[in-house]
């Protein structure tokens, strides 16, 4: 277990069929898949594993459907080490079919089944002992209402991915799920849906933090007195083969820096990073870097040049580069030997090493 303890995730698991086609089909026209591939799914189940990989210790609440659909989708993030509490009930589990277009944007259709969301029973059930960060995207109103009211009362801070399917046409009824959520994820089409000011809005209803993804243009930190934006690396920027479940990489990714003591212009700037490398690759989870992944290529990557902290990962979060003067991790004595480039501080974002952190 990281020393910022564990991450609870509540929310949808499936399982996506993506298929690559040269074209979306015209009506009545045929269109041949050059590629197609199965993997587990779902918004939170996909943070959830995105937070495994990056080093953090992620457990699942979920329901799955009496099918083999379930036991597929929950034996993959198992086998990445992600603890899940599944309960297993009558129906179908749900699916997901992404058509992939060359550039990588996608098309995407649900068919929801039961697992959606646990049942109110289960959240009101889930022992929350060691956890210190929840995050959950409210499919059901009333399970997720009871999860903000026990994180609330257990004081334990809570994220929520809001995206148009979760409110509808009026996302006022979510009220008792927002007030006091550290941070709201969004990406530009919920923030439409929210209307002119969508930060302004999420504030005034007792939303500490709005962070929105903005595909090729990174994302944006918001809080009620700053606003920053944080591009993608210019180091990480390639050819988009996939961009399915890249946000939520970026919210799992986000929690485990968060949760390892980065502030959190830093842990964005690494989550961007993470979320910009599965665009690489075909799949959701299966595209997601892992934390030796996620070294190669700091260690690989040319040196920022220590102006911004939005350099993504290249810049040092101890206390004596950041934030008065951004600095480069291998210009940073605290966090780097000169000889061999190692890493000795939890504030670098690599943390491969805390041995004599100061």
């Amino acid at each position: 277990m990281t020393a910022g303890g564990q991450a609870l995730f509540v929310g949808d698991i499936g399982l996506d069929t993506t298929v690559t086609v040269s074209h979306l089909p015209e009506p009545d026209e045929k269109v041949f898949a050059s590629a197609v591939g199965d993997d587990a799914g779902g918004v939170v189940a996909n943070a959830a594993f995105a937070c495994q990989r990056a080093g953090s210790d992620a457990r699942l609440l979920c329901v799955i459907g009496n099918d083999p659909t379930g036991d597929q989708a929950v034996s993959r993030l198992q086998a990445s080490a992600v603890a899940v509490n599944a309960t297993v009930v009558e129906g179908a589990t749900c699916r997901a079919l992404v058509l992939l277009e060359p550039a990588g944007e996608k098309r995407l259709i649900l068919i929801p089944g039961v697992s959606m969301y646990p049942r109110v029973e289960q959240v009101r059930a889930v022992p929350l002992d060691g956890v210190t960060w929840v995050h959950t995207a409210p499919y059901d109103y009333d399970a997720a209402a009871l999860l903000a009211e026990r994180c609330r009362d257990n004081r334990l801070p809570w994220s929520v991915d809001l995206e148009p399917a979760t409110f509808g046409r009026d996302p006022s009824h979510l009220a008792a799920v927002l007030t006091g959520a550290a941070v709201v994820f969004i990406n530009v089409r919920a923030a439409r849906a929210l209307g002119e000011k969508p930060a302004a809005w999420l504030f005034d209803r007792g939303v500490q933090a709005v962070i929105l993804s903005r595909g090729p243009e990174g994302a944006v930190l918001m809080t009620p007195t700053q606003t920053t934006a944080v591009p993608i690396p210019s180091e990480v920027v390639g050819p988009v083969v996939d961009t399915t479940g890249a946000g939520d990489c970026l919210a799992g990714w986000f929690i485990a820096e968060t949760l390892a003591g980065l502030e959190p212009i830093a842990a964005l700037g690494a989550a961007v990073t993470a979320a910009s490398l599965s665009c690489g690759r075909l799949g959701a989870q299966v595209s997601y870097p892992d934390r030796n992944e996620f070294r190669r290529l700091l260690v690989a990557a040319p040196v920022s040049d220590g102006n911004t902290p939005l350099k993504g990962m290249l810049t040092c979060q101890h206390p004596r580069c950041f934030p008065a003067s951004p600095t480069p991790w291998r210009n940073c004595s605290p966090c780097s030997s000169p000889s061999s480039g190692s890493f000795t501080s939890r504030h670098c974002r690599a943390r491969q090493d805390t041995t004599g952190c100061p």
